[in-house]
This record gives C-alpha cells, structure tokens and sequence, in this order.
C-alpha cells in the first residue's frame, strides 16, 4: 500500500509538471507587452513651398547634376544613356594610376605609346619621366601618349589596364560604363552615362592627390634626359566659375565636347556632367552647360538633416522566444540636399510581430524616404538585441527552477 502511495505521488508530480511545460509553452511569455502595429504610412512629411523651376535648355546630349556626399541626382537629361566621353576616361585612368603606383616611379614611353595621336606629349621611345609629372600631362594637357605610357606601366599593357579601369568602375557601382581605352580616344564599346560619370567625379573627389592635379595652373616637367615640357591647365571651368574644383575636358570627333565638372560652395559639394555638348566651332557650350546645371544645384538646393522618429522605447513583440519583446536601433539621420519646391514623405514600416530567433543584423522593419512620391531610399531598422528561439529544454529548466523555488520557500 505504501509503494503505491508512492507511485501515485511521484506520478501526481509528473503530472504537474508535465502540466506546467504545457502551460509554459501555450502562455509562454507572461509578460504583457506593447507592440507596434503593423503599418505603412507616411509619418512624416517636408511639403514643397515654390513651383518647380522650368527645365533647363541645354546643348548637351546628355547630362547630369549630383550630390556629392549622398549621391542624389539633382537634375538629369537622359542622364542613362550611354554614350562616349572622350577625355573625360582620364579621371578614371590617373586615378588608377594613383591608388596603383607611387608618384616617383619611372614610367617609359613605349612605341605604341609614341604612336598616339594628338593630343600628345611628343616623348620619343624610351623616354622615362615620374609618375607625378605624367599624371600632371594627363590631366592638365590631356596627352593620349601619355594615357597610353600610364597604363602599359600600371596594368602591363592598354588590354590589361583597361581591364582593371573596368573592375574599378564595378566597384564604384558605374553599371553602365564600360572602358577600351585609357585615353578616351573613338572605340567600340567604350562609353558611359553622365550619371556614372558623376559617380566617378564624386568618388575623385574624395582623393586630395588627384584634386591637387586637377588644379594645378602650370607645371613644367623633364624626363630623365633633361627634356623639358611646359603643361598649361585648359579647365576654363577651374578659374571662371565661384567654388570650382575642376575636373576635366573631352572631344572626339564620335563624341563631341564633354566636360565633367565639380564645385563647392558651403556645405554643397556638386558634380556634374555633360556628352556631346556641341561640335566644333561650338567649343564653349559645355561651359555654358556646366554653368547652367551648378547655378541650377546651388540656387535651389540646401542641405537638409533628416531625423527618423524614435522608436528605440517601443518593443516590438517576439513569437516563440525566450524573451517576448526586442526594441528597435533607430537609424542615424541623414543629410540630404532638398529643394524648397520639393516633398519629402518618411514611410515606417514595421511588423506587429517577428518570430524568433532574431538576429541583430538581420532587419526587421525599414524606414523609407520618397521624394516627390518617388522612392529616393530604403534604410533598414534593426533590433537593438538578438533573441533566441525557445526550446522544450529552455522550458523544462524554466519549470523545474519554479517548481524548486515554490518547494524552497516552503
């Protein structure tokens, strides 16, 4: 009779806390929570104050106006199109040259490098001059024999340079430039946009090496026999325009003349671009393009930091985990060049729940501007914590330290 009054309350106990894991994993949390809704709207909103300016009469093509720290397209005209750039590849190509060798390498002239059209230095073959004082021809007299000198150096020969121009234009996102040449000179399949063209413009600009290049008004460079050559800057651009930074010049006969440009004035750092702005005689169009898309940027453009709404107090509810809520990490602000006659709208969109197990890198929520009803940008919202997915054992050892601090107290 014991035994069995044994049995029966070892098996009572088993009941009960068989009992309790069931209970624990229907109610598990017990905890009451607050959650956020499941919702997409537009929160928050910065309304236009003017009318939208005319558009721009341009000679150009193709062109392009861009933020410089975020990257936005202030103004375009097929601003996607490919199309030649002429010249403009030396940016490419002296930044390369940059970021790939040293200033005092001795760089010579090959026979295919001699054999370049005009525009060129006139080294003869076998000629040997620094690096530096190449990158200065490159850019201030836009030489083709010199581009040509460059990239045998840099990449083992025109093929293997332009090869790497390419890789580089793919790490920078340019997905519609592709590169033949290092000098810009007329060839198949040698083109890009003006927006990849700002893209790169903007990249350079972060390079305090090439932007002392770019600006430099004269220089007079030898090679290692003693001959002298005089390099003039023709960036009109760079000296006629209030916060110019330069950038550089292009013709060809296929590509008509191009400019890509930068200038900064405050705060506002802008690139821009223009292809097949006119054919000779009308060599002054791209300046006159260039003025009309920088004057455009800097009359109705300011810098503007956008806050997102705090939600890092409001938990947002976690199905099947060992903690019922997680908090969300806000995004810091952004700094966007905004218009007075332009509207932003922010749309928040978050779940009413996630399921664990939630991972602080993986989002759960994101947070989306759009500009004049278009979408600019989507950033993600991520939990401020990792939460791990409940388990039968989580729970068993949750019970078991219940029920033995239930028979401690007793």
């Amino acid at each position: 009779m014991l035994k069995h009054s044994k049995l029966l309350i070892c098996f009572s106990l088993l009941a009960g806390i068989l009992f309790l894991i069931v209970c624990c994993m229907y109610a598990h949390p017990l905890k009451k929570s607050t959650v956020i809704p499941d919702f997409s709207l537009a929160d928050d909103t910065i309304s236009a104050s003017s009318d939208t300016p005319k558009q721009l009469s341009l000679f150009a093509s193709g062109a392009c106006l861009m933020d410089v720290e975020s990257g936005r397209i202030l103004y375009g005209k097929e601003e996607q199109t490919p199309r030649p750039m002429a010249s403009t590849t030396k940016i490419m190509t002296c930044l390369l040259a940059l970021e790939q060798s040293s200033p005092s390498e001795e760089v010579s002239f090959s026979s295919h490098a001699v054999s370049m059209p005009k525009v060129h230095l006139g080294a003869s073959k076998g000629s040997s001059f620094t690096m530096n004082d190449l990158l200065h021809s490159l850019m201030l007299e836009s030489h083709n024999d010199t581009a040509v000198a460059v990239a045998e150096h840099v990449g083992g020969s025109v093929e293997g340079f332009a090869d790497k121009m390419n890789q580089k234009a793919a790490e920078l996102g340019l997905n519609a430039t592709h590169f033949v040449t290092p000098n810009g000179l007329d060839a198949d399949g040698h083109q890009s946009t003006p927006t990849d063209m700002c893209r790169l413009a903007s990249y350079a600009c972060q390079n305090k090496d090439f932007l002392k290049i770019i600006q430099t008004p004269s220089k007079t460079i030898s090679d290692k026999k003693g001959h002298s050559y005089s390099l003039t800057n023709h960036d009109a651009f760079l000296t006629s325009y209030n916060g110019a930074l330069g950038i550089k010049t292009g013709f060809t006969g296929k590509a008509g003349y191009c400019f890509v440009g930068a200038a900064k004035r405050e705060n506002l750092t802008l690139t821009s671009c223009v292809l097949a702005s006119g054919w000779p005689p009308d060599k002054s169009r791209k300046w006159a393009d260039t003025k009309a898309l920088m004057d455009y940027g800097f009359t109705h453009f300011k810098k503007q930091k956008i806050s997102f709404q705090d939600f890092s107090k409001t938990p947002l509810h976690v199905a099947d985990g060992i903690e019922n809520q997680v908090f969300l990490r806000v995004p810091e602000p952004i700094t966007l060049p905004l218009a007075s006659f332009e509207t932003l709208e922010i749309h928040y969109r978050f779940p009413a729940s996630v399921t664990a197990p939630v991972s602080t890198s993986d989002p759960v929520g994101t947070i989306e501007c759009r500009i004049n009803g278009s979408v600019y940008n989507s950033y993600p919202v991520y939990p401020s914590a990792s939460v791990d997915k409940i388990t039968f054992s989580h729970i068993l050892y949750e019970v078991i330290d219940e029920f033995l601090s239930l028979f401690c107290k007793k």
